[in-house]
Order: structure tokens, then sequence, then C-alpha cells
């Protein structure tokens, strides 16, 4: 017989309570002043447990699982230059991407439509919004995701032929991902903004910014990206929304090249005083770098592992490694967070954006515990960010042998969700965003937390299990 020694303090000490599943429970216990730890944890819906339960049993599932994230952590995407939309993305005169899965003129929220509408007055300068808009209704202009073209975007994630996109590449692979370039915080396009001021500073992007930046990286070569991103990490950057540190990084990088390659000191004067002026300019780097490591396990059959999390202002939609390019969608949520003076509530639009390519590779919410300052953005307490990271390891396959946590004992950020642990458990991936004003034209209205809808991923694991049903063992049943 094998003896227990029991200590006085689990005998003696004040109990400690976990509620799991039942708010009643955790709420009856709150109202007697009894401390409780909540859990999310929720039973798996019933229609997708048999096929959970073959995926956990499926050593076929755990191997492609474990390629899926290698290919992610291996990556080692760089900044390589600046293109153009038209030729980098094979983008025609009359078609425009936008972020999020795909979507119609008629279902689009108000801030896509208003990127749209700056996007085509920038294309088409000669006609009104009114006269666009007619265009959009009829189904003249088409639309696709930035993520169809290897692209990504924030926000409403427009982009049109003429913009300039930074073009990142894998070291490893070879794949090639885009994004166009940060306008800043405020009245902008990706928040769906298109008065006159809107529209002169991507013109003043197109015609000096980008071909600054592209003549300084011919002089400085490629910038090591993921680099860049483990040393912002260590500096409170959690590199969705805060990335002062990593923006900092990259000027250092480009700043004295800028002045030797620049047509003039005053333009490359304006250059640096642009990007130190503009906290996010880094986030259109880190979210491209992010796409090609995502990219790099598309296609690893049997995998459960998400390859892009996207919104746009209507659906969240998701994509697996083991699916190929189809989409599981559904509504996007409400972020919760802090609002701008002079905005309520009302003002907000669901959410919006591809900005969780960063939480896809570890990065953003999963990233919280790097950056305590986050929730002065967002809302919430710093206590919170590290709790916020911490939940996360609960969902994913790894922890990211570059991306380290300084306040976890430079643990690697969690990485590879797994949409089978999600919804087996019901914890959702932790999300921090901006929030876009829903009237077209608004712009920013605040920031806060989000979290994707389970049914996209209950959606995902069922048509995993259809697709793949009798592969992995031979009484695969329902």
């Amino acid at each position: 017989m094998v003896e227990v020694e029991i200590g006085t303090e689990f005998l003696h000490g004040e109990p400690r309570i976990a509620t799991v599943g039942i708010d009643l429970m955790d709420q009856t216990l709150a109202e007697q002043g009894i401390a409780t730890t909540p859990t999310q944890w929720r039973p798996p819906p019933a229609d997708i447990a048999a096929t959970l339960g073959q995926i956990a049993l499926s050593t076929e599932v755990a191997s492609a699982n474990e390629t899926a994230v290698a290919a992610i952590t291996s990556a080692r995407p760089h900044l390589v230059g600046i293109g153009v939309a038209s030729a980098s993305l094979e983008l025609e005169r009359g078609t425009f991407l936008h972020a999020g899965p795909p979507i119609e003129w008629d279902q689009a929220s108000g801030p896509l439509r208003g990127a749209l509408i700056g996007a085509a007055l920038l294309e088409f300068p000669d006609q009104t919004p009114v006269q666009l808009t007619a265009h959009f209704e009829a189904g003249e202009f088409a639309l696709a995701p930035c993520h169809s073209r290897g692209a990504v975007g924030p926000m409403a994630g427009v982009v049109s032929p003429s913009m300039p996109v930074f073009v990142v590449e894998d070291d490893v692979t070879g794949r090639k991902g885009f994004c166009t370039l940060n306008e800043g915080l405020g009245k902008v396009l990706r928040y769906g903004a298109f008065s006159p001021e809107v529209l002169q500073r991507l013109r003043w992007i197109e015609s000096s910014l980008a071909p600054t930046i592209s003549a300084t990286l011919g002089r400085t070569g490629p910038i090591d990206l993921f680099a860049m991103i483990a040393e912002a990490l260590q500096m409170g950057d959690e590199c969705h929304n805060r990335n002062r540190a990593g923006t900092s990084l990259l000027l250092r990088a480009l700043g004295p090249s800028m002045f030797e390659a620049a047509n003039s000191t005053s333009e490359a004067a304006d250059c640096f005083r642009f990007i130190a002026g503009n906290d996010h300019f880094f986030l259109n780097l880190t979210m491209p770098a992010g796409k090609v490591a995502a990219d790099a396990a598309r296609g690893v059959a049997n995998s459960t592992m998400v390859v892009a999390m996207a919104r746009n202002g209507t659906e969240f939609g998701l994509q697996l490694a083991g699916t190929g390019e189809k989409w599981f969608t559904g509504p996007s949520g409400m972020p919760q967070g802090l609002l701008f003076a002079g905005f309520s509530e009302d003002d907000a639009n669901p959410d919006i954006g591809d900005s969780t390519i960063t939480e896809t590779v570890g990065l953003g919410g999963f990233a919280m515990a790097a950056a305590p300052a986050i929730v002065t953005f967002v809302g919430g307490s710093a206590d919170l960010a590290v709790k916020s990271t911490r939940s996360m390891y609960e969902i994913t396959l790894s922890e990211h042998p570059m991306f380290r946590l300084a306040s976890m004992d430079y643990r690697g950020t969690p990485v590879g969700i797994d949409a089978a642990m999600v919804c087996r458990s019901s914890l959702l991936p932790v999300v921090n965003t901006g929030i876009a004003g829903k009237k077209a034209g608004v712009g920013q209205v605040g920031a806060g937390l989000v979290e994707p809808p389970l049914s996209a991923f209950v959606s995902a694991i069922q048509y995993f299990g259809e697709v793949n049903r009798g592969a992995f063992t031979d009484d695969w049943s329902e």
C-alpha cells in the first residue's frame, strides 16, 4: 500500500474553489462572499463530439499538427522591398482587395464601404463618391480577400492596383507576403475615411515615402523581421496594437541609409518624421511576416491547425492547414474596450481586419504578457495581460522559439492554434483590436478586446471530420 502524506495546509487552510461550466454556480458562491476561480470550459458541441474524439486519438492528426506548427516557427521572414499592387499581387484595374473572408458590397459594413470608395477615388479620380458607389452596387468592380493574393490588410484592409506594398519573403520557403504601408491613426483609409486629406496622404506615400524606403532597402539589404519582432517583445510590444518598439527599431535600421537614398535631405526628413510620429508603422510589417509564416503550413494534410483568422466587419473567418482555401465563418464580434472621447458603443462597428494574423502566429493577444502597457489602449489590467497569454497555451500546439516573454521566465509565446482544442474547451483566442466607426468616413473610435465566434471553429472541425472520414482509423463513426 502506498501512503500519501497530506499537508496540514490542505486540511486546515482556506478552501480554494474552482467553478466549471455553469455561471450560476460561480455567481451564487460570489454572493456568499466566497472567492472562486471560474474556468471558461464548456462541454464540446454534441454534433462534433465524436469527431473530436477521433481527432484526439489520431496519430495522423498529431503528426500533421507537429509538421504544421514546425513550419510556422521555422519561418524567417525578411523585408526585401517595395512593390506596386498591380504587379506584386496581379491586381487588375477595377479589382479591390479587402480584409477578412469573401464579401459582397451589399453585405459590407460602413468602414469597408468607405475604404473601398476611397481606394476607388485613387484609381478613378475623375469620378465622385456617388458615381463610384453606383459601380460597386452594380457589381462592376470585383472584390476579393487579401488572403487570396498572399496579402493582408489592417482594418478594412483595402488594396487597389496603384498602391505601394511591402514585399516580405520567407528565407526558408521563398514565399512572399504583402501589405500596404501604414497611414497612421485617426481618420485614415483603413478605418473607412476618404476625405481629401486622407487621399492626399496616400498619394504622398505612393510618390515619396514608398520610393524612399525602396531606395533605402537597396542600401541596407533585407531586414530580418522576426529577429526585430523578438527584440520588440523584450521592449514592451505585443506587435498588434502596440508597435512603438518595433517602429523604433525599424527606423533605427533604415534611418542612416534613408538620408543617403532620398532625393533630398528634406524628403528624407519628411519620411523619417512620418515614421517616427506613427507608432503603428511596424504593424504593416508584422502582418505580412505573419502571413508568410502561417502560409508555410498551408496544405499540410490532416492538420487542424489554424493558418488564418480574419474579419471583414460583418463576418469572422478562419482557415485550417488541412482544409485548403475554404473559409469557415461566423458573425464578427463587437470589441469591448476603451472608446475615444465623444464616441459611444452605438458608434462602433463589429470587428474588422486581417491583423489577427498576428495572433495566428503567436503575437498580439497571445503575447500580451510582454506588453502590460497595452491595457492603457485596449482596457483591462496588467494582470489581465499576463492571464490572457497564459490561457492561450491551452489551445495551442507549441511555444515559439524566437518570441520569448520576459515576464514568464522567457517562455515562448503560445503558437499554433488548434481548432480541435478550441472546440473541446470552448476557450477562444484572445484578440486585441482597434475599433472602427460604423459609419463610412468616421475613422477609428477606440480599441479593445474581442472574441471570435465559436461557431466558426465548430464548422471547421465539422467539415474536417467529413472530408477525412475513415482516413485515420478503421472505426471512424458518428
